[in-house]
């Protein structure tokens, strides 16, 4: 197992890994997007140091903690609106648009990998996406603007337009089912890989963090870059301790796009 804690040699490390695939896939987690302003959820300062997560079977069992929900997700709205792509989102976007990598596939909910260039298709979000909701019986989607409003100057909780259901933030919750679609869509892309990127995941939260070591075991080397330690370092070809940003800055100025 290879290390390095420098974000250039580590860029250096990891443009070699990239050069010799012809099919990575990258998989990320909240450590790419701290750079961006938006705090994690584990680490000392994270989210969860001040709130704890609500599970899901709470939020379906009472009113009262469905307005707890809603209340939190306009407060932290703010830091995740006024976030943008840093240069990690942009180094994956141009691998991805260079033809490095087939998929991104993410643990975060912020949609800045479609901000930053990479295609819808492209993104397989594990966890839903935090810019709308949608109803949990039609699954119709609805805008937060439309839930903003009503809710901080009425205290309405929203109820679906088309069908009257429940409507939550379009993400996963403790305690909910994972989407089977995008699973399966990421099983498939990490079966297909002979190169498997892990950027700013602690690897601790299943069955997502289960994928690294699927590829692995079907032979693709694994790269991971995260500046904690994570229980799957043991098992990767290269352990990068660095800066995300810069160590993917440092990886696309030294990789060569293939033909």
């Amino acid at each position: 197992m290879e290390q390095s804690s420098d974000a250039h040699m580590a860029g250096r490390a990891l443009a070699a890994y990239l050069e010799a695939s012809t099919r990575a896939v990258v998989f990320t987690g909240a450590g790419i997007s701290t750079e961006s302003g938006i705090p994690d959820f584990r680490s000392p300062t994270g989210i969860w140091t001040k709130m704890a997560p609500i599970d899901f079977r709470d939020f379906m069992a009472s009113e009262e903690v469905r307005r707890e929900s809603w209340r939190r997700k306009f407060v932290t709205d703010e830091t995740i609106q006024a976030a943008t792509p840093n240069i990690g989102h942009a180094a994956v976007a141009g691998w991805v648009a260079g033809g490095r990598v087939s998929a991104v596939i993410t643990q975060n909910i912020d949609n800045l990998h479609q901000r930053s260039g990479v295609p819808d298709a492209r993104v397989i979000e594990l966890h839903g996406n935090g810019t709308y909701a949608s109803c949990l019986d039609c699954a119709t989607r609805h805008e937060l603007d439309e839930i903003k409003g009503p809710f901080l100057d009425h205290g309405v909780l929203p109820s679906c337009r088309a069908c009257g259901g429940i409507v939550k933030t379009a993400t996963i919750s403790f305690g909910q089912a994972m989407p089977l679609a995008p699973m399966e869509r990421a099983e498939r892309e990490t079966l297909a890989a002979d190169l498997f990127i892990v950027i700013g995941s602690s690897l601790v939260v299943q069955p997502a963090a289960s994928f690294p070591l699927v590829a692995k075991e079907n032979g693709a080397k694994l790269v991971i870059l995260n500046r904690e330690p994570t229980p799957l370092d043991d098992a990767a070809d290269l352990v990068l301790h660095a800066e995300i940003g810069p160590t993917l800055t440092a990886a696309s100025t030294a990789d060569t796009p293939p033909n």
